[in-house]
């Protein structure tokens, strides 16, 4: 794999439990194709809000079932600008190669309704009380 990966936080493994109790670490990276694909689909998304990313997955509102195993969708609002935010994240199993981790599949600021669309749709396995 000669995709750069940068480090970009770490995740609670006792909240994302309710995904799959196989969580084998808690670093959480993002890959230079990963943000190139985010870039592209989502432009101005990245380099505008990259610095929530941490906190996002630090501290979600909820985390949604995904429409892949080991996946999950995180939302969260940040009441400082307003804005709501969804990551997709896969964790990293027992099944998957040694050097992996859980990494950022996409990432992007979404609008009100959409985001109580996400809500109401999806199943949530996790609420931030």
């Amino acid at each position: 794999m000669n995709d750069k990966i940068h480090f970009v936080g770490r995740l609670d493994r006792e909240i994302f439990k309710v995904v799959t109790e196989d969580i084998q670490t808690d670093e959480v990276i993002i890959t230079e194709e990963r943000i190139s694909h985010i870039k592209a689909r989502h432009p101005n998304d990245y380099e505008r809000y990259f610095g929530y990313i941490k906190a996002i997955i630090e501290d979600p509102d909820y985390i949604l079932e995904a429409n892949k195993p080991d996946s999950a969708l995180l939302l969260k609002s940040f009441e400082d600008n307003g804005k709501n935010y969804k990551i997709v994240l896969r964790l990293k199993t027992s099944l998957d190669p040694e050097e992996y981790k859980n990494s950022i599949i996409s990432f992007q600021k979404v609008e009100n309704d959409r985001y109580k669309r996400y809500r109401n749709s999806k199943k949530v396995l996790y609420k931030r009380e």
